[in-house]
């Protein structure tokens, strides 16, 4: 049955250059207070930076009248499309050097419309850049360097609906431009929900997800939107194609699989057809405390080879338990989270954590009614709710830091658990000794567990450094590449979920094997021949 529009979710101002909403960024006296945790940050913060001093030139081309009604050229929506939200990004805007804006915004509201851009663009050689949330941390929506005339951002936001709900079958026909809060808030009255919460939840779309393979907040199991995934509707220079809805098919190579995670240098993921659940009812959360980072590993092991299935396992190394306020004692900090629909899960959650207790852990906490990230209500354990309020803040905190002149780079990847602990060791360590020696400041660099498995785990690194003044992309630039020479060295994937782009493309080049790159290079000529989409991306 088709689901009704849920209208705007809010009215709150985003911000063109920094995470989330303006109203939320630090002020600069919390600024001051975060810079003064760095030695070496500046001694009063960057301005927070203007679309009017940016120099945005006249764009280079100009649409058909019958386009015409679908793009904008305002200054201030460019400027906002011109980039994604890493540090990278926020600290080019501080600066005054956002990289090339695009010449053109559009926001198309079917696949007609879609395809109809798509034909002038290949005609015209204009760059077309697929843009959902613009929540890439990954140099994803931007285009660089100068061989297609002109800039085109395709903002999909404008096609948001849920088009159908099958109750029958437990899924959903959605457009791949609706939010997250804007896709639940239209299946919430059928009760059922999507149930993907990416830390970037609020501002981020259906077909950005698909477009990067995301990681939501469930820690085992079924942590990447691929699991939802009945089939896909997209559109590509070439021509649209959909593939069916089934819960399951051997039928050859997957159609799907080909644009999952292709981020639009293939084509662009119009609508899909999602497996749902029902929301969950039965929900249980607790914190257990450890003295020992490496027993506190060895009890995430042993609980992702249960069958207990938890939605939230995440460990927190001592650093990033302080960062949070999960834990002041210098300990390591595993998160548990159980939920279900149907059933209670207090026992689970109790089996969990005397698994947890039998590693060396120790003061555990936890009650009834507790929540994973991103799902709103308020833990009855106060590290639980810690944990997740840093969460959700982490990335304003970040920008703060940028307007103190830091440098902030957040990572993640995943290996198999015999080479998970060696990898945690030799980041912590060649990648704070790049950092302190590009600065000469000391650097921090915390880790955490987001998703763990049987087979593996995914540890999430931050980095943070006070910079030099107009230095610090570069600086910035020279801890990725030494982040990514050493997950090369352990065979640890270039990306567990932030994606590709360009910032992780030469990591992904040494990672994917040689034919399959070939074949990735002969889909690209085929469906995209004159080579306007997201150019840079995955190929060249």
């Amino acid at each position: 049955m088709p689901a009704s529009p849920s209208g705007p979710v809010t009215s709150r101002t985003r911000s063109w250059w920094g995470w989330g909403y303006t109203h939320a960024h630090p002020d600069d006296a919390e600024c001051v207070a975060l810079g003064a945790l760095l030695p070496g940050t500046l001694g009063r913060p960057l301005p927070v930076p203007r679309v009017a001093d940016l120099s945005i030139g006249r764009p280079g081309v100009t649409p058909p009248t019958a386009l015409a009604h679908l793009v904008t050229t305002d200054p201030g929506v460019r400027a906002a499309h011109a980039m994604g939200k890493a540090y990278r990004d926020a600290i080019r805007a501080l600066r005054g050097r956002p990289g090339r804006i695009p010449d053109l915004v559009a926001r198309p509201t079917d696949d007609r419309e879609v395809a109809d851009l798509l034909d002038w663009a290949g005609g015209r050689g204009v760059a077309v850049i697929p843009f959902g949330g613009g929540s890439s941390v990954v140099g994803g929506v931007e285009y660089r360097g100068d061989a297609h005339r002109a800039v085109l951002s395709l903002d999909l936001t404008s096609m948001d609906r849920v088009l159908e709900v099958d109750t029958v079958s437990r899924s959903a026909r959605i457009q791949s431009g609706a939010l997250g809060p804007v896709l639940e808030a239209q299946l919430r009255p059928h009760g059922l929900t999507l149930r993907h919460f990416p830390q970037s939840f609020e501002f981020s779309t259906l077909g950005g997800w698909l477009a990067t393979r995301a990681g939501g907040h469930y820690a085992t199991g079924r942590t990447h939107i691929d699991d939802f995934v009945q089939s896909l509707s997209v559109v590509t220079p070439a021509g649209p194609g959909t593939s069916w809805p089934l819960p399951a098919s051997g039928a050859g190579p997957s159609p799907d699989r080909l644009f999952l995670g292709s981020e639009g240098a293939l084509g662009i993921i119009t609508e899909a057809w999602m497996r749902l659940q029902e929301r969950p009812h039965h929900k249980a959360s607790a914190s257990v405390a450890f003295a020992d980072f490496q027993q506190a590993l060895e009890a995430v092991r042993a609980i992702a080879r249960s069958d207990l299935s938890p939605a939230n396992c995440r460990l927190l190394d001592p650093g990033e338990a302080l960062l949070s306020g999960a834990s002041h004692d210098g300990s390591s900090v595993l998160v548990l989270g159980f939920e279900s629909a149907t059933s209670p899960v207090d026992d689970r959650l109790a089996n969990a954590m005397d698994l947890a207790l039998a590693h060396g852990g120790r003061g555990a906490h936890g009650g009834r009614g507790g929540t994973p990230a991103a799902d709103g209500g308020a833990p009855a354990d106060t590290a639980v709710s810690a944990w997740r309020s840093a969460f959700l803040r982490m990335p304003y905190l970040r920008d703060g830091l940028a307007r103190m002149g830091a440098v902030v780079e957040t990572f993640e990847t995943a290996a198999t658990w015999d080479r998970v602990p060696s990898l945690i060791d030799a980041v912590r360590t060649e990648v704070g000794s790049v950092a302190s020696k590009a600065t000469g400041h000391p650097a921090t660099v915390n880790c955490r567990l987001t998703h763990v498995y049987p087979d593996g785990a995914a540890p999430y690194f931050t980095v943070a450094v006070a910079g030099r003044p107009g230095d610090e992309v570069r600086i910035w630039d020279d801890i990725k590449a030494a982040a990514s020479d050493v997950l090369h060295r352990y065979r640890a994937t270039i990306t567990h979920h932030h994606a590709v782009g360009r910032d992780h493309r030469p990591g992904y080049d040494l990672q994917r094997p040689d034919p399959f790159a070939l074949a990735l290079r002969a889909a690209k000529d085929a469906l995209d021949p004159h080579r306007i989409l997201n150019p840079g991306v995955l190929i060249d």
